[in-house]
């Protein structure tokens, strides 16, 4: 069964917000995989240094990245960008507060396997952030 080229763009302009998101956030993760290993394995900086190092270029990319593209959110004036900047740093925090807290629990105190943990939680960690980015960072006026 071949799909007509207007079936794919019509299936993307529907989930064009979703589909963008998955995409960015494929290239944040390689961001920050990349960026922790150069730091630590290279500049033999710290684990938990480079760590956050990684964390912050990677959570820095999806916000450009979300706020042109995936969320077309236009404005880059001063008080608007810094709103939604401190916003969704805030989302990203306190999801990944979630995401150490379902990993301690899970793996350590029940003694769940620790990749099926990381799966699960990593899943209900996006779904977190593109629900905080759509609804309260980048939100449609």
């Amino acid at each position: 069964m071949r799909i007509s080229k207007e079936i794919l763009i019509k299936i993307y302009q529907k989930y064009k917000e979703i589909i963008l998101y998955i995409f960015f956030g494929g290239i944040t993760t390689f961001i920050n995989i990349v960026s922790y290993y150069l730091f630590y394995n290279i500049l033999n900086v710290s684990n938990v240094i480079s760590n956050i190092i990684a964390w912050f270029l990677s959570v820095i990319f999806a916000f450009v990245t979300n706020k042109i593209w995936v969320f077309n959110s236009k404005s880059w004036e001063i008080k608007i960008t810094i709103k939604e900047l401190v916003s969704f740093i805030s989302v990203r925090l306190l999801t990944g507060v979630f995401d150490t807290v379902v990993m301690y629990l899970g793996v350590d105190v029940f003694k769940f396997n620790s990749l099926i943990m990381k799966i699960v939680s990593n899943l209900i960690v996006l779904i977190s952030n593109y629900i905080g980015s759509k609804l309260f960072i980048f939100k449609k006026k």
